[in-house]
C-alpha cells in the first residue's frame, strides 16, 4: 500500500533541489539528516520514481524530478499563500479580492456585497475589472483574476461555470419609438434590423444574440454597434434607434418607474418574445484551483445579496422562487 504523500515530503524535495545537499537541507528544514533521507526514500517509493542521484559529493536531481520542482514550488507558494490569507481574515487583519463582472451586476449585485462585507473586513481590499466576457475568460486562465460573474464566452475547459441567475431579453429604445407605444406584446418579427442598434462580437451580449437571433437574417443588414451598454445613450436617444438587452443590463438605461404617478426614464424597456431569450449569468472559477479565503469568503456575502434582494422583472435567480421587483428602487446607473 503506497505511503499518504503530504507537504512534508514536498518541502523536503523542494529543500534538496534548491540546495544540492542533503546535510544542508536538513539544517534548513530543522531535521536531522537520517530524517529527512527517510523522507525523500519515502516520497520516491510512494510515487515510484527516483528524485535524486546521490554522490559522496553532490546531489543532482532526476530528469523526473527537476521537470516536477517547479510544479512543487508552486504547491507550496499557494498554500502558504493561502494559510497566511487564512490567518490575517482571522485577525481582521487584510486580504486581497481580485473580480471581473459584467456591468449590470456590479452596479446592483456587487457593490451591495461589498458595502456589507466591508463592515466585517475593513481591510480586505478589492480589484474590480469590467471586461467583455472573452477577456473574462482570459483573466481567469491566466490567473489575473479570482473568480468572476458573467456570462460562458467560449467555454472553456479549464474554466467551471456555475449558473447564478438567468436575465431574459428584450428592447431598449427611447419612449417616443414605436415599439415603445405598442400595446401587444412584443415579438421579432416586428423588429427592424435597420434601425437595431448591435453589440460588437467580443461581447457576451453580441455572440449570443448573432447565435439566437428570431429572425431569420436579422445581422444580414449593416447597422450600429456598440461594446459598452454606457455606449446606448448617445444611439438611443435619437428615437430612431433601439436595441437589445438582458433585463438587468437594461435597469441602467431604461429605470423603471420609481412609484405611482412617477413617469420612467427616457428609454422603455420591453421583453421580446417568439423565441423568449435569457441570458444565464455564472460565476466562473478555474478547475482545480482553490480560492483564496478572502475570496471565498466574499462570496459568500455575494451569494446572500443575490438570493435576498430583489430581482428586477426579467431575472429569475437559481433555486430561488421568484420575487416581485421593489418599485420603490430606481436601478443604479451603469
Amino acid at each position: 500500500m503506497k505511503r499518504t504523500i503530504t507537504l512534508r515530503h514536498f518541502r523536503c524535495f523542494v529543500a534538496v533541489a534548491n540546495t544540492g545537499s542533503f546535510t544542508e537541507a536538513a539544517s534548513q528544514l530543522f531535521l536531522t539528516q537520517s530524517s529527512l533521507t527517510a523522507t525523500i526514500q519515502q516520497f520516491e517509493q510512494a510515487v515510484g520514481v527516483k528524485l535524486f542521484d546521490r554522490s559522496t559529493r553532490r546531489v543532482a536531481m532526476t530528469t523526473e524530478a527537476a521537470r516536477f520542482k517547479a510544479e512543487a514550488e508552486r504547491i507550496l507558494s499557494q498554500f502558504d499563500g493561502a494559510l497566511s490569507d487564512l490567518e490575517a481574515l482571522s485577525q481582521g487583519r487584510q486580504g486581497h479580492v481580485r473580480i471581473a463582472a459584467v456591468a449590470s451586476v456590479t452596479n446592483y449585485f456587487l457593490g451591495d456585497a461589498i458595502s456589507a462585507f466591508r463592515q466585517a473586513y475593513p481591510k480586505i481590499t478589492f480589484s474590480l475589472h469590467d471586461a467583455s466576457s472573452e477577456q473574462v475568460e482570459k483573466m481567469i486562465a491566466n490567473g489575473d483574476i479570482d473568480f468572476a460573474i458573467s456570462t460562458s464566452h467560449h467555454g472553456l475547459d479549464e474554466l467551471v461555470y456555475t449558473p447564478l441567475f438567468e436575465d431574459r431579453y428584450g428592447v431598449v429604445c427611447a419612449a417616443s419609438h414605436a415599439y415603445a407605444q405598442a400595446s401587444r406584446p412584443l415579438k421579432w418579427a416586428d423588429l427592424d434590423p435597420a434601425e437595431y442598434v448591435g453589440f460588437t462580437e467580443d461581447t457576451g451580449i453580441g455572440v449570443f444574440l448573432r447565435a439566437h437571433a428570431g429572425k431569420p437574417g436579422f445581422f444580414e443588414q449593416q447597422h450600429d454597434e456598440v461594446s459598452r451598454t454606457s455606449s446606448l445613450h448617445a444611439l438611443l436617444r435619437g428615437g430612431g434607434r433601439y436595441s437589445i438587452l438582458p433585463a438587468l443590463a437594461a435597469g441602467s438605461i431604461a429605470p423603471p418607474p420609481a412609484g405611482p404617478g412617477i413617469e420612467a426614464g427616457p428609454f422603455v424597456f420591453r421583453e421580446l418574445s417568439s423565441p423568449r431569450l435569457s441570458r444565464e449569468v455564472c460565476l466562473i472559477t478555474r478547475r482545480l484551483r482553490s480560492l483564496s479565503a478572502s475570496s471565498e469568503l466574499f462570496l459568500q456575502y455575494m451569494r446572500d445579496v443575490i438570493n435576498d434582494k430583489p430581482a428586477p422583472a426579467g431575472v429569475k435567480v437559481r433555486g430561488r422562487k421568484d420575487r416581485k421587483p421593489r418599485q420603490t428602487e430606481k436601478a443604479p446607473q451603469q
